[in-house]
């Protein structure tokens, strides 16, 4: 089993850069594909950005491409989002996520294909 806890969230204009942190508790970290989620008021939860066991393999939904970049340090038991050229419509409250269980897919996009959630981070770009 393994904890997540986000942090870096906060208010930022548009154009700005933040880099939210997950800090995973631990000891089998590095076997756990890890993910970013997020979901803004009134959406569904959608994936944003998500990394392989390996760290070699990352893929993200379209809008972010360019422009966040997602890592992970098994060391330090971290996973990190860097999000640059922040847009009013990236304001949502962004979760880790991990993901243990089999899957066909080296970095899943679906939530369904992740076990162990954070409690979330607000970021917030205003218009």
């Amino acid at each position: 089993q393994v904890q997540l806890v986000e942090s870096g969230g906060g208010l930022v204009q548009a154009g700005g850069s933040l880099r939210l942190s997950c800090a995973a508790s631990g000891r089998t970290f590095s076997r756990y594909r890890m993910g970013w989620f997020r979901q803004a008021p009134g959406k569904e939860r959608e994936f944003v950005a998500g990394i392989s066991t390996s760290g070699t393999i990352a893929y993200y939904t379209d809008s972010v491409k360019g422009r966040f970049t997602i890592s992970r340090e098994d060391a330090k038991t971290a996973m990190y989002l860097q999000m640059n050229s922040l847009k009013p419509e990236d304001t949502a409250v962004y979760y880790c996520a991990a993901g243990g269980t089999p899957s066909t897919r080296v970095v899943p996009t679906s939530d369904s294909e992740y076990d162990y959630w954070g409690q979330g981070t607000q970021v917030t770009v205003p218009s």
